[in-house]
């Protein structure tokens, strides 16, 4: 069965910070784009970020830039997002999601597979 599946989501306070993990299963991991985006109550959902199965490029919204890392471990068929410096504006859904390429993107372009989402709450 394919698989995404998000944790480490949670309330934090302004200013700090939040792990998000995007577990894997069901298909070959290495071989897609892992990106995440994120929608927040009565708005559009954004890309927040991508990396590039082919070579390990990162990309970042210019609104998370400087504060969210995106890592993978192929050995754990894991996609992480290190979240610092949390703003309340940064309060949404995440959402893991497998595509073909980031394209120079902040989000996965020729989506496979989607995660059901992870709420973050960043209260001030």
């Amino acid at each position: 069965e394919v698989q995404l599946v998000e944790s480490g989501g949670g309330l934090v306070q302004a200013g700090g910070s939040l792990r998000l993990s995007c577990a894997a299963a069901g298909f070959s991991f290495d071989a897609y784009a892992i990106g995440w985006f994120r929608q927040a109550p009565g708005k559009e959902r954004e890309g927040v970020s991508c990396i590039s199965s082919s070579d390990g490029s990162t990309y970042y919204a210019d609104s998370v830039k400087g504060r969210f890392t995106i890592s993978s471990d192929n050995a754990k068929n894991t996609v992480y997002l290190q979240m610092n410096s949390l703003k309340p504006e940064d309060t949404a859904v995440y959402y893991c999601a497998a595509g073909y390429d980031c394209y120079d993107r902040p989000h996965p372009y020729g989506i496979n597979y989607w995660g059901k989402g992870i709420l973050v709450t960043v209260s001030s």
